[in-house]
């Protein structure tokens, strides 16, 4: 049978330099995009996603989303027709956005349909064989821990500033309620029901999602936790495993 001409699917690969990006919009199209270097954030109203190095994001059609390119980044994507990735993809949804650890056979996926680890590239009937088996395994893939959720009213907004603001963690609840203008009971309530968190869980997160950003450019371990108030590498390393289920070590790519 042959594949039909123009295919429901789309390959793009590019490098974005440092400060690139995508204002606001959406697409028609699903999307997969694999940072294969680099790191990328992705905005939606529901909060941001950082994507570094090997992970990916899952974007479904017509999502509204912005994108950052904070370091000088290589991105493979695939675009689906948003009917195909529908017939395609099994009974599970793929109708959120997500981070993704990449699995070994998802990257040996991209690989075959990229062409990395084929002489001429493959043909358009693996091709299609290729991104139908990618909405399976995406369906079966963990979501990275890369996702901040972010509140939605006002006084959410101005609570999540202050703390973001606050990476050192060295402003107690109270203190925060308080720049943000607003009480201890309101910040906890908020929080737990516009972001699905508790403000002690959220603020680690963010900690953490800051971290990461500090670390795909570049910094060392030391100098990452220092600059974020840990009181020792180890330390840092134990909130990071908490959070991320990987040693600093292990996400940077470092031996050992």
């Amino acid at each position: 049978m042959q594949t039909p001409y123009p295919p429901p699917y789309a390959l793009e690969r590019g490098f974005k330099p440092r400060g690139g990006g995508a204002p606001m919009h959406a697409h028609d199209e699903a999307q997969l995009t694999f940072a294969a270097a680099g790191m990328v954030q992705v905005h939606t109203e529901a909060g941001s996603w950082l994507v570094p190095a090997q992970l990916g994001v899952w974007i479904p059609a017509r999502v509204m989303h912005r994108v950052e390119v904070l370091t000088d980044a290589e991105l493979w994507m695939v675009h689906w027709d948003s009917a195909t990735a529908h017939a395609w993809a099994p009974p599970a949804p793929l109708e959120r956005t997500f981070a993704l650890r990449v699995t070994p056979l998802m990257r040996a996926l991209l690989d075959a349909a990229f062409g990395a680890d084929t002489k001429g590239g493959a043909t358009a009937q693996k091709t299609e064989l290729v991104v139908r088996l990618m909405l399976h395994e995406l369906t079966a893939t963990a979501h990275a821990p890369t996702f901040l959720p972010m509140p939605t009213s006002a006084t959410g907004q101005r609570i999540a500033a202050v703390a973001a603001g606050d990476y050192r963690n060295a402003l107690g609840v109270a203190e925060v309620a308080t720049r943000a203008a607003t009480s201890v009971r309101t910040l906890s309530r908020l929080f737990m029901a516009e972001t699905g968190m508790t403000f002690k869980l959220w603020r680690q997160r963010a900690r953490i999602v800051q971290a990461m950003d500090r670390l795909g450019r570049g910094k060392t371990i030391g100098q990452v936790a220092s600059e974020l108030g840990f009181s020792s590498t180890a330390a840092f390393s134990c909130a990071f495993r908490q959070v991320t289920d990987m040693t600093p070590t292990a996400f940077v790519g470092a031996p050992g």
